[in-house]
């Protein structure tokens, strides 16, 4: 990553600490502050993405794995438990035909 990317990134980042707007001039002061030359483009654009999340709630659900699974298990307990078992035995005959059809073709791995 070059030095202007990253010093974008951390000025972003200085900014969300101090629970200030982002901004692409806030941006561009705070890079030229620490003597990096970065386009105003790039600036705008980081700001323009980041416009409306909260970056520190962005960072700390990074390893989160999101709410899906959460979503699943409440359909599970709600009754869906034996349409997964019929999915389940579904996959496993698919798995077992896969199977099958290699030997239909006359010859295997280790013939």
């Amino acid at each position: 990553m070059a030095n202007s990317e990253l010093a974008t990134t951390y000025a972003a980042l200085i900014l969300a600490d101090d629970g200030i707007e982002i901004t692409s001039d806030k941006i561009v002061a705070l890079t030229s502050a620490a003597g990096v030359d970065v386009e105003p483009i790039w600036a705008s654009l980081l700001a323009k993405a980041l416009e409306g999340k909260d970056v520190k709630e962005l960072l700390s659900s990074v390893g989160s794995g999101g709410g899906a699974p959460a979503v699943g298990g409440a359909a599970a307990a709600a009754g869906g438990a034996p349409a997964e078992a019929a999915a389940e035995t579904k996959e496993e005959k698919k798995e077992e035909e896969k199977e099958e059809s290699d030997d239909d073709m006359g010859f295997g791995l280790f013939d």
